[in-house]
């Protein structure tokens, strides 16, 4: 091989470290071991998975705290069983590099009956391109690199997964070195439209007496949260966030008021948003749970709805405006109002659990959810990783007032069971310096748990509250059936079955005081188990259960 050749796998794999992936979760299988062998003697830190579907999740968790994850597997087997993680990416808008070690050209030309294949060749990238926004099959050494960095491009701007596929025999074929990768451009705007979204929008903003902004997940994934910070800061609006902007900035800033969920928010959150002349809406994404199940009752005259590449004021829509540059001009135009004029009071008034209220355990007393979330508004630690499950775990851990600098993550909108031990691993990985506390149930450990043990080899240490409510309690309040029963597990005994860490088991205010002084002084991951009523769920979540079970005609 020349000096100014590499090889396609090494090409590859530098253009994941430029672009922030410093670690590729997977699972091994023979098509995809010569990619691995590469990413071995690389810098690239390879972290294997108890299975594909979990190597996603990780990929996942990993792309909301660095920017981009990735995650490999081999063709057919190994690539299917990880589709749901993928699919929930690409619902959620969390860039993610999905690669796919394959058989060699020569059998997607003559396609033999080889094993892990279909016949057809070309089912998985067909499916995958579904769920992508960009997807290649690395056919040659002479195209290999322009389609590596169009796809890695197009997964950047548009913040979603794409696919790569790369056949056994090219895996080592070479090709030219890169050059520095070029990164997407911002979105531009078209100048005329930008110009009149933003007079229209500051005569309806400088007329309101009470002006409210929401502000939601596009924000977080096109990392505006500078650009948002600055526009709260020149104008002194108040604001609030969705379940799936949760945490967009610091919840102890001063603007912030809560957590706005239509009729499930707190009255104080609910009455200021619906009373408001002027609604401010930034990035939102109207899913079911980020609209309190679409009661959220906005009114469209009042309302300014800026996505990241429209703006829609009453009834006229700007195309071609890029969500930056509106809160750009904004931001430049408005002047900042006196706070007093404003209504903004403590965003404690707009959040179930917090810190600033006293807790007190009452020694024999049997935990209830509210009692625990109550005491976990004083455990987390500023600048921590909070991830909830879907479930009782969300919808509590979402009306927590977080300390400065958490992280939140939820998969809100797509819900997958099981997402978070993944996300878990892969947020672990990401930021090894954070404290990193996982909130999921028992129902939702089932489906994924055996990726603890890739926790503790990999010696992370977070924190782990499995929430057993014995069965499927998000389920239950829907319909309540023999379906949603599970078999016990000992949960807390698992960290000894896998190797590594502390496990307690927690029924009392008393026992969760114990447990939590003895994680204090753990130095190993810390996975306590804690026993809760079968229908024990915030309100929020039984106001989204009765949702569903009329949406789906349940009785």
């Amino acid at each position: 091989m020349k000096s100014s050749e590499i090889t396609v796998a090494d090409y590859l794999i530098t253009r994941l470290k430029e672009i922030g992936v410093d670690h590729l979760f997977g699972v091994p299988g023979d098509f995809v071991l010569g990619f691995f062998n590469q990413v071995l003697k690389s810098d690239l830190k390879y972290v294997g998975t108890c299975n594909e579907l979990n190597a996603a999740y990780a990929a996942d968790g990993y792309a909301r705290i660095r920017g981009v994850g990735a995650f490999s597997s081999t063709y057919g087997v190994g690539e299917l069983s990880a589709i749901n993680g993928v699919a929930g990416a690409f619902a959620e808008r969390v860039p993610m590099v999905v690669i796919t070690g394959s058989p060699s050209t020569i059998n997607f030309r003559t396609r033999p009956l080889l094993h892990h294949t279909l016949g057809d060749y070309q089912i998985p990238l067909r499916i995958y391109e579904k769920i992508t926004a960009a997807s290649t099959e690395l056919v040659s050494a002479e195209t290999a690199p322009a389609e590596i960095d169009r796809v890695l491009s197009v997964c950047l701007s548009h913040q979603q997964p794409v696919y790569i596929s790369i056949p056994s025999d090219v895996v080592m074929m070479s090709c030219q070195r890169p050059q520095a990768f070029l990164f997407p451009p911002a979105l531009g705007s078209d100048p005329d439209a930008l110009g009149e979204a933003i007079t229209e929008a500051l005569e309806m903003l400088d007329k309101a007496q009470k002006p409210i902004v929401i502000g939601d997940v596009e924000l977080i994934r096109f990392k505006l949260q500078q650009d948002f910070a600055g526009f709260l800061d020149k104008t002194g609006f108040p604001y609030v966030t969705m379940m799936l902007g949760k945490s967009v900035l610091s919840e102890q800033h001063p603007q912030f008021i809560g957590l706005f969920e239509g009729e499930r928010s707190r009255e104080y959150v609910r009455n200021r948003v619906e009373s408001a002349d002027c609604i401010l809406q930034l990035g939102a994404v109207l899913t079911d749970f980020n609209t309190g199940g679409f009661t959220t009752n906005l009114d469209d005259a009042k309302t300014i709805s800026a996505n990241i590449r429209s703006v829609r004021i009453k009834h006229h829509y700007y195309e071609n405006v890029s969500l930056h540059d509106f809160i750009l001009g904004l931001t430049e135009k408005l002047t900042r109002r006196d706070p007093a004029t404003l209504d903004i009071q403590c965003a404690a008034d707009g959040c179930v659990h917090r810190r600033a209220e006293l807790y007190q355990p009452d020694v024999p007393k049997l935990l209830t959810i509210k009692r625990f979330f109550d005491r976990m508004s004083h455990f987390i630690e500023d600048d921590a990783i909070v991830i909830a499950e879907t479930g009782v775990s969300l919808f509590s851990a979402a009306e927590m007032l977080m300390p400065e600098g958490v992280t939140f993550i939820g998969q809100t909108f797509y819900g997958s069971i099981g997402y978070t031990i993944g996300a878990t691993l892969g947020a672990g990985m990401a930021a090894q310096d954070r404290q990193v506390v996982l909130f999921v149930g028992d129902g939702s450990f089932q489906v994924t748990g055996q990726d603890l043990s890739t926790m503790i080899r990999n010696h992370l240490k977070p924190v782990i509250f499995l929430i057993n409510n014995d069965g499927y309690t998000i389920e239950r309040v829907i319909s309540d059936h023999p379906y949603n029963d599970l078999q016990p597990w000992k949960y807390h005994k698992l960290v000894e079955v896998f190797g590594g860490g502390l496990g307690l088991d927690v029924r009392t205010e008393g026992e969760l005081e114990e447990a939590l002084t003895k994680a204090a002084t753990a130095d190993d991951l810390v996975f306590i188990e804690i026993h809760t009523g079968r229908l024990d769920c915030p309100e929020s979540l039984r106001s989204a259960g009765q949702s569903m079970a009329k949406t789906n005609q349940l009785e």
